[in-house]
């Protein structure tokens, strides 16, 4: 059992750890609940939980890349709205930089996705949901993005603004 959990988080090791990575990532909401996916191979726990997203490829500009991200990782087609805050996530090895936008629903339906980047057998997304903030806050705070240890509520997550670290 340790051996496939070991596998996705020495994937992510190798292709993330230890060097700053830059990410564009989406906050989709739908009422009161935020679409959200699940990770393993970061965190502690193997658990980790945060807005869709992930890494440009060179050439490639932060809203076209946030559209392919949130296609490969959710299945939705997006139309990408202001930048609302700039985070600095720090978990050692990993380290990024990363442009929360707002982001509009434009068809297609939410289902798990995949990361290219990653083998068949290596793959680290688990699950993605539309949450309801009280579902988010009730994982230990280890296994959700630090952003929302900053909210008390899903209004607060898109009041956030500026850079945070």
């Amino acid at each position: 059992m340790t051996e496939i959990l070991d596998k996705p988080r020495q994937e992510v090791l190798k292709l993330y750890g230890n060097r700053l990575r830059l990410r564009v990532c989406g906050l989709y909401r739908e009422g009161d609940r935020l679409l959200m996916v699940r990770h393993r191979g970061i965190g502690p726990t193997d658990t980790f939980w945060c807005p869709p997203g992930g890494g440009p490829q060179f050439g490639e500009a932060a809203h076209e890349a946030l559209v392919r991200e949130f296609a490969e990782e959710t299945g939705l087609k997006i139309a990408v709205g202001d930048l609302l805050f700039v985070n600095e996530f720090m978990q050692p090895p990993l380290h990024a930089l990363e442009l929360f936008f707002d982001v509009k629903n434009l068809g297609g339906s939410i289902h798990q996705g995949f990361d290219p980047e990653m083998g068949a057998d290596e793959q680290i997304i688990q699950d993605v949901q539309m949450m309801h903030f009280e579902e988010i806050k009730a994982y230990p705070p280890e296994e959700v993005h630090t952003l929302f240890q900053r909210c008390e509520s899903l209004d607060d997550v898109f009041r956030l603004s500026g850079y945070l670290h």
